[in-house]
């Protein structure tokens, strides 16, 4: 997390000048020669600082594909397209768990923080479905990849939302209605309504409204910086794993139950939205 972080804030800024293709072929080197090495790590601290290097060479990818969409598409296209990539970009990090287990801008902060909420399921979910519902290695897989599918929808249901809305109304919409089933998901956690299907129904629902968010925050942030994306990319991604990487251990640090989890990830849904709110009474 503190690679990818501070990769993208070396590589943006390195693509606005030397290109795109230099820093994102640099970048990918770095991350295979430190993911070989990293197999013959002796020692935690050295496997430690390879993923740190694994990060960094990662972070190009993530920064230059942003930079090269505000190069290519302008207005709700931008939106448009980041909604393709989130199957990769956003949704690939809360697929991977389970398939394992089977086998800059105002609206900067607003993605980050809403991200983070994210990552405080992808941190928190294998203790609550395991551990507090008894799920196996298995079902935990097959539960948590199932949910990715509330994700994948929301973000193509998304491209379909632009040719109505903008992609600020669906920002707002999709943060309240985030909110309100947050809401609802620490009541039936708390109350245990219905079980582990009642919980899963209300995190899943959170977490399309969320995925609502992914593309269009992103998009609104670096369309209004053409001519630095790579910077802005850089600035957007870093603070959206910088924050992230405080947040996940939160539910870690509050008890890793259920209700942890919900509280974690409601908490900065309502943070991005009061961020939301306040910005826009500043504008003019």
């Amino acid at each position: 997390m503190i690679g990818l972080a501070l990769g993208q804030l070396v590589v943006g800024p390195l693509s606005d000048s030397l290109g795109r293709k230099r820093p994102l072929v640099a970048g990918i080197a770095l991350h295979i020669v430190s993911s070989l090495l990293a197999l013959f790590a002796t020692g935690i601290a050295m496997l430690g600082a390879l993923r740190v290097f694994q990060g960094m060479g990662a972070a190009a990818a993530a920064v230059v594909t942003m930079a090269m969409v505000r190069d290519l598409f302008s207005d709700k296209a931008v939106a448009v397209v980041m909604s393709r990539l989130m199957l990769i970009l956003g949704v690939a990090p809360v697929i991977a768990p389970g398939v394992g287990g089977a086998l800059l801008v105002a609206l900067t902060p607003v993605s980050s923080v809403v991200m983070a909420s994210l990552f405080a399921y992808v941190s928190g979910a294998s203790f609550v479905y395991q551990d507090q519902f008894g799920l196996d290695q298995q079902q935990f897989a097959l539960v948590f990849s199932a949910g990715a599918f509330s994700m994948i929808g929301a973000t193509q249901v998304n491209v379909r939302l632009l040719r109505r809305w903008s992609p600020l109304q669906i920002v707002r919409a999709s943060l309240t209605a985030a909110l309100a089933f947050g809401l609802v998901a620490i009541v039936v956690a708390h109350f245990e309504f219905g079980g582990l299907a009642g919980l899963v129904a209300a995190l899943w629902i959170m977490l399309a409204a969320i995925c609502f968010v992914l593309p269009n925050a992103p998009a609104l942030a670096l369309s209004r910086h053409g001519e630095a994306a790579g910077s802005a990319a850089a600035l957007l991604g870093s603070m959206q794993y910088a924050v992230g990487a405080l947040v996940a251990p939160a539910v870690g640090l509050l008890g890793n139950t259920s209700v942890a989890l919900v509280l974690s990830m409601t908490a900065c849904v309502a943070l991005a939205l009061a961020v939301m709110i306040g910005t826009a009474r500043r504008q003019p």
